[in-house]
């Protein structure tokens, strides 16, 4: 194991101003870590640049309100932070986490008068699943797990408690040699991986998951956007499980994963092919071409 991620050098942003990294800290009886009452956002920086750094803001936003939290912070602040924190880490290339969580000053399920803090840290990380694993497709087990009904958790926001039963899903996964997991939703409809979108090609056209009970993810939407401006059909619906027998292709996206080719999920086996190679390549060149048309404008 490397350095663990409280013993590192550098500096966090942290309520409002840079701190030393190994000074960012919370007490033990700080809510969040009891109640799940705390929000994030996943962030990468490409050459200097946070890619699409206003939407992911604009979401940290949503998820606190729809935990009834009001971050103490505009957006601008949050964004100037975000951007300190790279140049006081020497960063240009680099996964960023913003994060809003209710403090220590209050214990017990009602906390309304409680702090609500924020931090931004950021660190060098590279393709999600390696970029071997990238390139040929990645393994994804089934989860015994479910999303909930909206009419459960606050299904739409970017919220920590929402990610218990995808740190064990994945766990469960690596442990019997795959990479992730593939989660199915509260009626038995496909939905998602532990940390990214669906994606399967059938017959030419790319199909999903209707995002109507976990998140509709940025790179999702945007990569959407992408296979359309290049002719592809992409057709947003519910999927039952036994459909991917016909998928020939299958990928997932997100912030993390970018775009990832999937050759496996549990008994259904996929290809990566043409599709999965163009909006691999399609994203990539999105993310250059937002990156040079920023710093043009600089």
């Amino acid at each position: 194991m490397g350095a663990t991620f409280d013993d590192r050098d550098g500096f966090i942003w942290m309520n409002g101003g840079l701190i030393p990294w190994r000074e960012a800290k919370l007490h033990v009886l700080s809510h969040a870590l009891h109640y799940a009452s705390s929000v994030f956002e996943g962030e990468r920086c490409y050459s200097g640049k946070v890619y699409r750094i206003e939407e992911h803001t604009e979401r940290l936003f949503f998820s606190a309100k729809a935990l009834d939290m009001n971050i103490p912070f505009t957006a601008k602040e949050i964004i100037d932070g975000t951007y300190a924190v790279l140049k006081a880490n020497n960063l240009r290339d680099a996964y960023i986490r913003p994060v809003a969580w209710r403090g220590s000053e209050l214990m017990g399920v009602g906390a309304q008068e409680t702090r609500i803090n924020l931090a931004i840290s950021a660190w060098v990380w590279g393709p999600y699943y390696g970029i071997d694993e990238r390139l040929k497709g990645i393994r994804l087990q089934w989860s015994e797990w479910k999303r909930p009904s909206p009419e459960t958790e606050p299904v739409m926001a970017k919220a920590s408690g929402l990610y218990m039963i995808c740190t064990i899903s994945k766990h469960k996964a690596e442990r019997e040699g795959y990479d992730d997991a593939m989660l199915l939703d509260y009626r038995g409809h496909v939905a998602e991986a532990t940390g990214a979108n669906v994606f399967f090609v059938m017959n030419g056209e790319i199909h999903t998951p209707t995002a109507d009970c976990f998140l509709n993810g940025i790179t999702r939407r945007r990569v959407i956007e992408i296979a359309r401006k290049r002719g592809y059909k992409v057709i947003e619906r519910a999927m039952m499980p036994e459909e991917l027998a016909k998928a020939q292709e299958c990928f997932l996206t997100g912030t993390a994963a970018e775009v990832t080719p999937v050759r496996e999920i549990g008994q259904y086996k996929f290809t990566p092919g043409e599709v999965c190679r163009t909006l691999m390549s399609a994203f990539d060149e999105e993310v250059g071409k937002v990156i040079q048309a920023k710093s043009s404008a600089a």
